[in-house]
C-alpha cells in the first residue's frame, strides 16, 4: 500500500484513535489495544471471507444433504482463522440499535479465544467501558472500503502508525520501532527461510514471521509443514500483538515474553536454521556485571565470551544472531541470519572492532547492505542489513568473500517522510545477491518477466493510443467544420479556435508517424520496439495533452460565446457524451490520473523496460560483476586493510557514470513532496513556538 491509500488508512486509524483519546482517560498504550482489537477482527474477517469464497467452490455436494457445511478445519488448511458467526465483523456492524455493542465485541473476543488456545488472555476485552455511540462509530470507520480491501501485514502498518503518532513511552527511547515492510521482505528474500527452526529474539508484532509465511506460500508450500516459528519479545503489549498477528495469518508459533539480554527462554543456542530480527539499536544500560551476561554462551566466538566495552547492546545482538545459528557439519546444513543494525555498528572501533574481526574471520559474514534514510516511520536514520551464512565457514573459496551492496540510492518516495523499495527495486537487489551466489536463474526470470510486462503494456499503449487518435480525428472531423461555419455566420474569428485548427494540423502529421510505429509493434514484437514505442509515445504525450486541453478550451469558449447550448445542430452532434468523455478516459489511461496516483500506461511501459535495462546494463552477461557505486565482492584481506570495516560505502566507490535511467521530472515531483512536508513541519513548529510564548505570557 502506498501514497494515497496509505494516507487514507492512516487518516481512518487516526480518527478512530482520536475518538478513544477524546472520550476516555486511557493512555496511548492502553487505548491502542482496543483499536488494534477491532483491526484484528476486521483483518481476520477479510481473510475469513476470502478463504470462505475459495473453499465453497470445492465443497462436496451430497445428493440428499446438499453442500457440506464449512468447518474449522477447512479454514486451518488454508492458513486462515475460523470465526464463529458472532465474532464476524459484519455481525457486529449489523447489530440492532438496542444491542449492547461493548458486550458483543467482548463476547466476539472470548469466542475467538475459545477457538484458539494460543490467544487465551491475549485479545482486548474491555469494550464495555466505551459508550455505545462511540463503538458504533468505530465499527463504521473500520468497515470502510479502504480497510475492507487492505491485505498483507496490516498489523505492521498499524504498529508503525501508532509508534509514529503516539510515540509510545519506552518504545522510541529504547530504539524499538517497527521494521519497515521493505526491510523485512529484503531480509526474508536474502536468507530464504524455507525449512526448520525460524527464530526472532526481538520479534515485535511478528512481521518477520508473517513475511516468511508469504515467502513459503509463494513457493507453493505450507508454512506449517516447513518451518517452526519461535519468538521472544520484551514488551507485553508487543507479545500480545505478535500472537494476534500470527493467528490472523493462519500461522502457529511459540511467542514468549522475555528480555533477550538476560533470558534465553527457547534455549536455541546453535539450534536455528534461520534467525531474523530488527533489534533495538544502541541500547544502553545492559547490566554486564550480571553472571548471566558475563557467562552468556551466546557471546562466545573463538572460544571465549566477548563483552563489548562500549555501553550499547549492538554487538551483544550481533553475537546472539551468529551463535543461534546451526554450524554447518558433514550431515547438517548451516544456518542463515539477516538482521537490521545501526549503520554506526559497521565501523565501530575498540572492543567492537575486535569482535567484528573475529566474525569476519569465521567466514560467516555473507552480505552487507547499506540502506538510506527515511525507511522507518519514527526515525530518519539510515541502517545496514547484515547477513550471516554459516555454510560458508567450511567452504574455503566462499569463506573469504563478502558481498558489499550499497542500496542507499535505491528507494521510492511513499510520502514526504517515508521511503521504501518498490517491488521491482527489491527484486533487483535480490537478483544481485543471487548472482553473487552463482544463481543466474533469478536474474534471467526477472529480466524476462520485466520485458514481457513491458511488451504487454506496449501493445496496450499502442491500442489505446490508436483509439485516442481515432477519437481526436472524429472530433476534428465534426467540430472544425461546425466552428468554421458558426464563425462565418457571426462574422468573427475566435483566436482559440484558430489556434486549435493550426495545432491539430501539426498534430495529425505526428499521428501519422505514430500510427506506423504502432502497426509495426502490433505485427512484430521485440525488445527494441518496446523501447521505441515507449520513447515515441512519451514524446507524443505533451503535444497530445496540450492539444486536448486546447480542444476543451475551444469548445468551452465557443459554447459560451455562441450559446451552443441553444443550438440545435450542436446538440445533435452530442460531442461531449460521444467523444469528449471517451477521449478523457483514453487520455487518463495513457497519462495516468494524478488524483488517484495511477501512473498510466506510458509510465508503466517505460518503468518495466527501464527495470530490465537497469539489470542488463549492469550485468550484461547475466553473471555477477562488481559495479562501481553499487556492489563489490571483497576479500578478508581487503576488509582488514580498511580496519575491519563492514560499511559497503567504503568499498563500492562512487558511481561517476551518467545515469540514463534518472527521471528528472519524477525527482522534481519528489522534491515538491519533500518541500510540502518541510512546510508542514515549519507551520507546526511556528504554532508550537506561538503556544509556548502564550504560556509564558509574552
Amino acid at each position: 500500500m502506498q501514497g494515497k491509500q496509505l494516507k487514507l488508512l492512516e487518516a481512518e486509524l487516526w480518527r478512530a484513535a482520536d475518538q478513544l483519546r477524546a472520550n476516555s482517560k486511557l493512555t496511548a498504550s492502553e487505548y491502542s489495544m482496543p483499536v488494534l482489537g477491532l483491526i484484528f477482527l476486521r483483518h481476520a474477517f477479510n481473510r475469513f471471507q476470502k478463504v470462505k469464497i475459495e473453499v465453497e467452490k470445492t465443497l462436496p455436494v451430497h445428493p440428499q444433504r446438499g453442500i457440506r457445511p464449512l468447518t474449522k478445519k477447512d479454514f486451518e488448511e488454508q492458513n486462515s482463522m475460523f470465526l464463529p458467526e458472532k465474532a464476524q465483523f459484519d455481525f457486529l456492524v449489523s447489530l440492532p440499535e438496542s444491542a449492547d455493542i461493548g458486550d458483543a465485541i467482548d463476547n466476539a473476543m472470548k469466542l475467538i479465544e475459545d477457538e484458539y488456545d494460543n490467544l487465551k488472555g491475549v485479545l482486548p476485552k474491555n469494550y464495555s467501558i466505551f459508550s455505545k455511540d462511540l463503538l458504533k462509530e468505530l465499527l463504521r470507520i473500520f468497515n470502510k472500503e479502504v480497510l475492507q480491501k487492505t491485505n498483507g501485514d496490516l498489523f505492521g502498518k498499524i504498529y508503525e502508525y501508532f509508534l509514529n503518532k503516539f510515540a509510545m513511552t519506552g518504545a522510541q527511547e529504547g530504539g524499538e520501532f517497527f521494521t519497515p515492510m521493505s526491510l523485512v521482505q529484503t531480509i526474508v528474500n536474502v536468507i530464504e527461510p524455507d525449512h526448520g527452526v525460524v527464530f526472532d529474539p526481538a520479534c515485535g508484532s511478528a512481521g518477520m514471521f508473517v513475511q516468511t509465511g508469504y515467502f513459503i506460500e509463494s513457493e507453493g508450500l505450507r508454512p506449517a509443514e516447513k518451518v517452526t516459528f519461535y519468538g521472544q519479545e520484551k514488551a507485553e503489549l508487543n507479545t500480545r500483538l505478535a500472537k494476534m498477528n500470527m493467528t490472523v495469518h493462519g500461522l502457529e508459533g511459540n511467542i514468549v515474553e522475555g528480555n533477550s539480554f538476560y533470558e534465553d527462554k527457547h534455549n536455541l543456542l546453535h539450534g536455528c536454521n534461520f534467525v531474523m530480527a530488527n533489534p533495538p539499536f544502541n541500547v544502553d544500560g545492559v547490566d554486564k556485571d550480571k553472571d548471566v551476561v558475563k557467562k552468556d554462551p551466546r557471546l562466545v566466538i573463538d572460544g571465549k565470551v566477548n563483552l563489548p566495552k562500549n555501553d550499547n547492546a549492538n554487538y551483544l545482538w550481533i553475537q546472539y544472531f551468529y551463535n543461534y545459528l546451526k554450524p554447518a557439519s558433514a550431515g547438517s546444513i548451516g544456518g542463515r541470519a539477516g538482521f537490521v543494525m545501526a549503520s554506526s555498528a559497521s565501523d565501530a572501533g575498540h572492543s567492537e572492532k575486535l569482535i567484528r574481526e573475529k566474525l569476519v574471520k569465521t567466514g560467516a559474514v555473507d552480505v552487507m547492505m547499506a540502506i538510506g534514510n527515511n525507511f522507518f516511520y519514527t526515525r530518519s536514520l539510515p541502517c545496514t542489513l547484515w547477513f550471516f551464512d554459516r555454510n560458508k565457514e567450511n567452504d574455503e573459496a566462499k569463506k573469504d568473500k563478502v558481498l558489499m551492496l550499497d542500496a542507499r540510492k535505491i528507494y521510492r518516495k511513499v510520502t514526504s517522510k517515508v521511503n521504501d523499495f518498490s517491488p521491482e527495486q527489491l527484486q533487483n537487489l535480490i537478483c544481485i545477491v543471487n548472482l553473487y551466489r552463482g544463481n543466474t536463474l533469478k536474474f534471467e526470470n526477472t529480466v524476462r518477466d520485466y520485458l514481457q510486462t513491458a511488451s504487454d503494456l506496449a501493445n496496450e499503449t499502442a491500442e489505446v493510443t490508436a483509439e485516442l487518435q481515432k477519437t481526436i480525428k472524429n472530433i476534428y472531423r465534426l467540430v472544425i467544420p461546425f466552428f468554421e461555419k458558426i464563425t462565418k455566420e457571426n462574422n468573427q474569428v475566435n483566436p482559440l479556435i484558430t489556434e486549435f485548427i493550426v495545432q491539430t494540423s501539426d498534430y495529425l502529421e505526428v499521428l501519422k508517424k505514430q500510427s506506423e510505429l504502432i502497426e509495426t509493434v502490433k505485427n512484430n514484437q521485440g525488445n527494441n520496439l518496446i523501447s521505441e514505442i515507449t520513447v515515441q509515445t512519451k514524446a507524443l504525450r505533451k503535444p497530445q495533452d496540450k492539444l486536448i486541453k486546447q480542444l476543451l478550451d475551444a469548445i468551452s469558449t465557443a459554447a459560451k460565446e455562441y450559446q451552443l447550448n441553444k443550438n440545435k445542430d450542436w446538440k445533435e452532434l452530442n460531442v461531449r457524451a460521444k467523444y469528449i468523455l471517451p477521449l478523457l478516459t483514453l487520455q487518463q489511461q495513457l497519462s495516468g490520473n494524478p488524483d488517484e496516483e495511477e501512473p498510466g500506461l506510458l509510465h508503466e511501459t517505460e518503468y518495466f523496460y527501464k527495470q530490465a535495462h537497469w539489470l542488463k546494463s549492469r550485468f550484461s552477461d547475466g553473471v555477477y560483476t562488481d559495479v562501481e557505486g553499487l556492489c563489490k565482492v571483497v576479500t578478508q584481506k581487503e576488509i582488514e586493510a580498511k580496519d575491519w570495516s563492514l560499511s559497503p560505502g567504503r568499498y563500492v566507490g562512487v558511481d561517476t557514470a551518467t545515469d540514463d535511467d534518472f527521471d528528472y521530472e519524477e525527482r522534481l515531483n519528489e522534491i515538491h513532496i519533500e518541500l510540502e512536508g518541510l512546510n508542514e513541519e515549519a507551520i507546526a513548529l511556528a504554532n508550537a513556538i506561538s503556544e509556548n510564548f502564550k504560556g509564558l505570557g509574552l
